[in-house]
C-alpha cells in the first residue's frame, strides 16, 4: 500500500445492502479503512461486517438519513486526507486506485475531486475540454457513486447539502465546487463496475420513494442554483408527462403507474410549495 492509499479512508452509505455490500469491500484492499453507514437500526449488520472484515467500521445511523446526510456523518469520522465516496453497488478492479494515484501525481494533488470512470464511458463527457495526457478530463461533474474528494481542496462546513435526501447531491456538490474555483477530474483509465439500483432491495416502497425525490431534488437543484423561473421551466414538462400518465393509469385501472405518477406530482408540489423532502419508505 503506497502513501495515497494510506491517505484514502472509503466511506460507503447503505440502506439494507447486505445482499451486495460484501463484494464491495472485498473489492477494496483490506489495509485501506472503510467506514460504512448504516441507514437502519440493524445493529447485527454491524457485529458481522465488523467480525469479518477488519478495516470496517460501521456507524448505525438509527434512522434512514439519505445519501447527502449519510455521507456527511461517514466524513465526519475520517482523518485521512482522501475520502472515497463510494455506493455499495460499486466494485473497483485492480487499477482503480493505481490509476487515480497517477493521475494525482500529474495534477500534483491540484484537484477537489477525482473520479473513476465505468466499463461503458460517461457519455457525457466526450465534449469536454482541458484534457490532460487524453486520460484525464476535466470536467464540471461526476457520478456519485465512485468519487475521491480531496478535504484539503473542499472545506466546505457540510460536504453535501443535506435537504436532499436522494438524487442531485453529488451534481450539487460538483457544482458549488466548481464555484467556488475548484477542479473535477474524471480518470479514462481507472475504471470500476457500477451495478445500478441494486444497492437497496427492489419494492414498490423503494421505487415510489426514488420517484418522489426525484421530482424533489430536480425542483430543489434548479431553485437553489438559477432560480425559481428556470426550475419551473425545467419541470413544466415532466410535470405534463406525470400528470398525462396518471390520467392514463386511471383510465386503465394500472394500480402501479397511478401509484408512481401521484408521488412523482406529490414530490413536485412539495418542493414547489419549499417543503422539506420528508418522505421515506417507510413513511408509504
Amino acid at each position: 500500500m503506497n502513501n495515497f492509499e494510506k491517505n484514502i479512508t472509503f466511506v460507503i452509505v447503505c440502506f439494507k445492502s447486505g445482499h451486495v455490500i460484501e463484494k464491495c469491500i472485498k473489492s477494496i484492499n483490506s489495509s485501506i479503512k472503510i467506514i460504512v453507514v448504516e441507514n437502519s437500526d440493524n445493529s447485527n449488520f454491524k457485529n458481522y461486517l465488523e467480525n469479518k472484515f477488519l478495516n470496517v467500521e460501521v456507524v448505525i445511523a438509527k434512522e434512514n438519513l439519505g445519501y447527502g446526510k449519510g455521507n456527511n456523518l461517514g466524513i465526519s469520522k475520517v482523518n485521512t486526507k482522501y475520502v472515497f465516496i463510494l455506493n455499495p453497488d460499486v466494485r473497483l478492479q485492480e487499477n482503480t486506485l493505481k490509476e487515480l494515484y497517477n493521475a494525482q501525481l500529474i495534477l500534483q494533488d491540484n484537484f477537489s475531486v477525482l473520479a473513476p470512470n465505468t466499463f461503458d464511458n460517461y457519455g457525457f463527457f466526450s465534449e469536454q475540454n482541458n484534457n490532460y495526457h487524453d486520460e484525464i478530463i476535466e470536467v464540471d461533474y461526476v457520478k456519485g457513486f465512485a468519487m475521491l474528494i480531496n478535504l484539503k481542496k473542499v472545506i466546505f462546513e457540510k460536504i453535501f447539502d443535506e435537504n436532499f435526501f436522494l438524487f442531485l447531491e453529488e451534481i450539487d456538490l460538483c457544482k458549488r465546487i466548481k464555484n467556488s474555483g475548484g477542479k473535477i477530474f474524471l480518470v479514462k483509465k481507472s475504471k470500476v463496475q457500477h451495478f445500478a439500483k441494486q444497492a437497496t432491495e427492489n419494492n414498490l416502497n423503494i421505487e415510489l420513494c426514488r420517484n418522489w425525490h426525484w421530482m424533489w431534488s430536480l425542483f430543489y437543484f434548479n431553485y437553489k442554483h438559477f432560480g425559481f423561473f428556470i426550475a419551473y421551466k425545467v419541470i413544466f414538462n415532466k410535470f405534463l408527462s406525470s400528470l398525462f400518465k396518471l390520467f392514463i393509469g386511471l383510465l386503465f385501472f394500472n394500480k402501479k403507474k397511478i401509484l408512481i405518477h401521484y408521488y412523482r406530482l406529490n414530490g413536485l408540489f412539495n418542493a414547489f410549495l419549499r417543503k422539506r423532502s420528508w418522505l421515506r419508505p417507510d413513511n408509504i
